[in-house]
């Protein structure tokens, strides 16, 4: 609901800009941060929201896009991908994808966004792409933003061609 948002625990800064919603400017679209900031550290949690002014998104246009029925229940969910990667580590192992795939089994709908995720592992996309579809034939996963090389990794995995 909010234009930007921001969350800080210790040194994590997590913020979250959504660019869509301003009046008279073009479709920019959204942005995550995830970085650690050592400067001025505070034990806790901090949460700031902001909403623009001229901001015409309404409360309803954010439900539609997280429930898919009538049970007006989030059934789907956005994740950016590259947040579940630390520092530089790159999307390998099993359970880098089991700390990604933690809670979906709570929705019916997962878009994975693959954008700033240059490659992926073959464990990593067999646990996410195979096994956790097979254990949970209900949930939909749908990757979006991937390179040729992400694409490939899925294909494989899957027998995709």
């Amino acid at each position: 609901m909010f234009d930007i948002y921001t969350i800080r625990s210790g040194y994590i800064v997590f913020t979250h800009l959504d660019h869509r919603n301003r009046k008279n400017e073009e479709e920019l679209g959204e942005s995550d941060f995830l970085l650690e900031h050592s400067k001025n550290y505070k034990e806790g949690t901090s949460i700031i929201m902001k909403i623009d002014t001229s901001s015409e998104k309404t409360a309803q246009q954010v439900f539609d896009a997280y429930t898919l029925d009538d049970t007006f229940g989030f059934t789907r969910t956005f994740v950016p991908v590259f947040l579940s990667a630390y520092g530089q580590d790159n999307l390998i192992s099993r359970s880098q994808a089991k700390r990604l795939l933690a809670r979906f089994d709570v929705f019916k709908e997962i878009i994975l966004d693959f954008d700033k995720v240059e490659s992926i592992g073959q464990a990593f996309a067999d646990e996410v792409f195979r096994v956790f579809r097979q254990q949970n034939p209900e949930i939909n996963i749908y990757p979006t933003r991937t390179n040729e090389q992400v694409e490939k990794m899925i294909r494989h995995v899957t027998g995709e061609r």
